[in-house]
């Protein structure tokens, strides 16, 4: 089975692409074949309408909580408030969501998917930092028009899957909380880059099967790029590979996904929140 796993950002360009990992899942072992960068959304666009059989973990949140769908009066099914932000410009879409922290409670200010709860995830209402709001607003909607399976929140291509990954989630359980990344020069630090290395060898080594049901399959050369790079923006889509690769394996039980989840707020595949 073709696997991707794809590192996503809210503005893609030639210094800032956003990064595809692009597997091949043989029996319990995923293949790393090529790692390739997408410069702009039109490229990205083309890569979601390749004809299938493929399945894709995605950096991005796929939906928006429940709470803040309500608040907003957006229709409640996930293709519908997608198409409702769709027509929005990214001005107004964060305007939306200033107004709606700003009549918040301290503390409250970011609402939370039951996901985000389990998975430690940033609220898909983020615009600062990581800006995952705006990856939500450029990402979702092209996975709606793109017409792919976007599961759990709506049907499309079975060919064309698209799940929701978070590579964070697989660093923590192999390293822990160190951090491994940054895309500021001054905190490209030789302690992120020992996680890094720590961080591939454990990806190479028997935790990752014993976590995953996973042996990872790529060239000395490749796992040194993954190390080398600052920002692992490569090493971040091989972790998106690893959870679509699980989920991969589920796809008779729902991808891993639990039945009694909130299909219109998303779902990230992994196996802490299979279990939840």
């Amino acid at each position: 089975m073709q696997i991707f796993g794809v590192d996503f950002t809210s503005a893609p360009r030639r210094a800032k692409p956003i990064t595809c990992a692009a597997c091949r899942l043989e029996g319990a072992t995923l293949h790393v074949d090529a790692l390739v960068a997408f410069d702009s959304f039109e490229v990205f666009e083309n890569f979601l309408g390749q004809t299938g059989p493929w399945l894709a973990g995605l950096d991005f949140p796929f939906g928006q909580p429940r709470d803040l769908v309500a608040a907003l009066d957006w229709p409640q099914r996930w293709a519908s408030y997608v198409e409702a932000v769709s027509a929005l410009a990214m001005g107004d879409f964060e305007a939306l969501l200033r107004d709606y922290r700003e009549a918040r409670p301290p503390g409250r200010k970011h609402a939370l998917r039951a996901v985000d709860r389990i998975a430690a995830s940033r609220s898909p209402m983020t615009l600062y930092r990581t800006p995952v709001g705006r990856m939500f607003f450029h990402g979702a909607p092209r996975l709606l028009r793109a017409g792919v399976s976007v599961l759990p929140c709506h049907p499309g291509d079975p060919d064309r899957v698209a799940l929701e990954a978070y590579p964070a989630l697989v660093a923590r359980k192999l390293i822990g909380r160190r951090s491994y990344k940054s895309d500021t020069r001054a905190q490209q630090t030789p302690e992120r880059a020992f996680a890094r290395r720590d961080l591939v060898e454990e990806m190479l080594g028997p935790r990752l099967a014993s976590l995953y049901g996973l042996g990872l399959d790529i060239s000395p050369v490749m796992a040194e790029e993954l190390i080398e790079e600052p920002g692992a923006d490569q090493l971040d889509a091989v972790l998106c590979a690893v959870q679509a690769a699980w989920a991969c394996q589920r796809r008779r039980t729902r991808f891993g996904i639990p039945e009694h989840v909130n299909r219109d707020e998303g779902w990230i595949v992994d196996p802490l929140t299979a279990a939840a």
